[in-house]
């Protein structure tokens, strides 16, 4: 897909590899408009030249608050990048059933019904995109954070499911696999982890190839290991 021209719609797009992602998009011609809760890094991206629309996607209500936002505006590619994570350890202590609950809403739950509401305006177009932004641990999960991979997990097979639907439309259905990379969400985590700028850009690329997946960084070699043994995969990832 030539992204040049698209009118695009970025949940979580004010900071991390969303904020990259817009950037990216709009320096290759893309009219790009991003949603986000934060005021002061809505503004700062409003002073890049984006559109932006404050959103919190924790909700039914906020979901279609959102859409009335938009009003009956064209979009060519919808990109459901925003998500939250959630600490849910039991052997660190209790987990917050709501805050839990926030994190399915806004990781699994919002996505899909942001979907079901703009898939007539996507068909309507000559050509459309559809991107889900998963992760990594969507294949295999860690030990620490089961909800948020479950939600990831979630949102990959409705990814998969969707992309058989609308085979044969004008709507390409593509799944972005990030690996850890450094935002506001793993803030203080250990570990390597990967620039949202990179991230952002290999997504961006397979948006213009128009592929299935973006397997970014080292989420290469976790599917490749994972084609060979998902046990195997599991084991790994489980220690984490």
């Amino acid at each position: 897909m030539d992204v040049a021209g698209k009118s695009v719609l970025l949940t979580g797009g004010s900071s991390g590899i969303g904020r990259e992602i817009a950037r990216q998009l709009k320096a290759k011609g893309a009219k790009v408009a991003v949603t986000g809760r934060d005021k002061e890094r809505l503004a700062a991206m409003r002073d890049e030249g984006f559109e932006t629309i404050e959103a919190r996607l924790g909700n039914a209500h906020d979901v279609d608050g959102l859409v009335a936002d938009l009003g009956t505006r064209d979009i060519d590619i919808l990109i459901n990048n925003a998500g939250q994570g959630v600490d849910h350890d039991f052997r660190v202590g209790a987990p917050d059933p709501d805050a839990t609950d926030a994190c399915i809403y806004a990781n699994l739950h919002a996505p899909i019904r942001l979907i079901t509401a703009l898939m007539p305006r996507l068909k309507a177009r000559p050509e459309a995109a559809i991107v889900n932004v998963t992760s990594g641990l969507a294949i295999a999960p860690n030990g620490r954070s089961p909800v948020y991979c479950a939600t990831k997990a979630g949102l990959r097979s409705y990814t998969q499911s969707l992309r058989e639907q609308l085979s044969g439309t004008g709507v390409h259905v593509m799944e972005a696999l990030p690996p850890l990379v450094e935002t506001n969400m793993t803030a203080g985590r250990e570990g390597k982890m990967m620039a949202p700028q990179d991230c952002a850009r290999q997504i961006v690329d397979a948006i213009e190839r128009d592929r299935p997946e973006a397997n970014v960084g080292q989420v290469k070699l976790l599917r490749r290991i994972y084609s060979i043994s998902p046990a195997l995969a599991r084991r790994i990832m489980l220690r984490f």
